[in-house]
């Protein structure tokens, strides 16, 4: 499995956006400045991610992006989706066809890596990436795993009666 260069953008662009939008609406032309992401490329992106209702587009004179929602109802997995980007460890795309069109012996395994892989990046939001960055902490340290984890403990056993 691999997470092409759709997604990582995608998520990239999102975050320069949450970062910069109290200042009004972000154009698409600074991020692909600051980011190094072509212009054009970034259109594409911005436009599934508008349908998505992840962005919202303003224009006219100082027109531009921003969140089509609070970053913190922003998940990592609903960007990703949103520029058709899979997330499947599978090599049959989860059709059950990997082997002779039959489920390979390994198709289990995948695609519980799959749900774990969903979960994660569903768990992570923007608004933490963008706090992360204005830390200064960087994208990798802004998610921390053993937080996550700990976090999702701490619901799970507020939710499990006594």
């Amino acid at each position: 499995m691999r997470l092409t260069t759709k997604g990582r953008f995608a998520v990239t662009a999102m975050i320069d956006l949450g970062l910069r939008q109290h200042g009004g609406p972000v154009t698409l032309a600074g991020i692909s400045e600051r980011q190094r992401i072509s212009l054009s490329y970034l259109e594409q992106l911005f436009g599934r991610l508008r349908r998505r209702n992840l962005v919202d587009s303003v224009r006219g004179p100082g027109g531009g992006y921003r969140l089509g929602r609070d970053a913190e109802q922003i998940s990592v997995a609903e960007i990703i989706e949103a520029v058709d980007e899979p997330i499947d460890a599978t090599q049959c795309g989860g059709k059950r066809n990997c082997h002779d069109e039959q489920a390979c012996m390994t198709h289990d395994l995948w695609t519980s890596l799959n749900a774990h892989i969903h979960d994660y990046l569903s768990s992570v939001s923007l608004a933490r990436l963008v706090a992360g960055q204005r830390q200064g902490q960087g994208d990798t340290q802004a998610v921390r795993t053993e937080d996550l984890f700990r976090e999702r403990r701490e619901r799970s056993s507020d939710s499990v009666p006594a």
